[in-house]
């Protein structure tokens, strides 16, 4: 008598037996610039489902740029960029909002509306055109609030909100919304310490605990090194007239890249297996 398989062993199996699918995020030969300044030229980028890739540089080397061009909102010089093996044309804007979600640095509420309401707006790719959203989608409304830790405030106005609280509403939004590929700029943006890490937790989990039944892969604008380390697989290094780096994060993310990279000597203190990056001080 042969056993049933429980249905994640079979998921699993089946998945094993399946060829081999497009990257999730993927670049070609892509060339970024604005106002005649170069962002990145050449980039081959692709991200697979799990994975999540930190983008590093300086101020003004255009991190912001380059993402809004990964999110299909700026055409690039050249080259393409391609969800799931499809370009953004042939998406268009209803498919291309299923697929990838944006959290950009500023957050701008002109009307007044709740915490609950602002976040159900999420939900808008996966309606049509004169629908509603239903209980369904207040449900998952209300859990991404818990899960950013806002539950109690579904409703409060929007306009009440600390620029923190304002930030972790943003991010249930985008987790409402639940794109394949998430693309953070400055996701840490007025967040305090505990919220930093938790929010860093809780995208990594999702992105890596959605492998198998919703993939997902993750691209976000740092600040803190030791942060991108911590929580990113691949980085991507951006000096300036389009040279960038791009690699495993353990490899690329070192001292003297580092260095480089912000125009000021760092180096490297060892806890255990993992490292920390420090700026040297004068006289220190």
């Amino acid at each position: 008598m042969s056993i049933p398989l429980h249905p994640q062993e079979a998921r699993r199996i089946r998945k094993a037996s399946e060829p081999p699918t497009a990257p999730l995020l993927a670049t070609r030969d892509l060339a970024v610039s604005i106002g005649g300044k170069q962002v990145v030229r050449g980039l081959n980028l692709a991200l697979a489902p799990g994975q999540r890739l930190a983008i590093l540089g300086r101020n003004g080397v255009g991190k912001t740029t380059l993402l809004h061009t990964l999110a299909g909102l700026r055409a690039p010089d050249a080259g393409e960029v391609t969800i799931e093996g499809q370009t953004y044309a042939a998406l268009g804007p209803r498919g291309a909002a299923r697929l990838r979600g944006l959290l950009p640095q500023h957050q701008g509420d002109a009307f007044a509306a709740s915490v609950l309401e602002t976040v159900l707006i999420g939900r808008h790719p996966h309606l049509s055109r004169w629908d509603w959203e239903g209980e369904a989608d207040e449900a998952l409304a209300r859990e991404a609030l818990a899960a950013v830790g806002l539950q109690d405030l579904a409703a409060r106005s929007i306009h009440t909100l600390s620029g923190g609280e304002r930030q972790r509403v943003a991010l249930a939004t985008l987790l409402v919304q639940q794109p394949h590929v998430y693309l953070l700029d400055e996701p840490l943006a007025h967040l305090d310490l505990n919220h930093q890490i938790a929010v860093l937790e809780l995208i990594g989990c999702r992105v890596r605990a959605e492998v198998v039944t919703n993939p997902a892969a993750l691209v976000m604008v740092l600040h803190d090194v030791n942060l991108a380390a911590r929580f990113s697989d691949q980085a991507l290094l951006l000096h300036g007239d389009g040279e960038h780096e791009l690699g495993r994060s353990a490899a690329v993310l070192d001292a003297a890249r580092l260095s480089r990279l912000y125009g000021h000597p760092l180096r490297v203190l060892m806890d255990g297996e993992r490292r920390w990056f420090v700026p040297e001080v004068n006289g220190a």
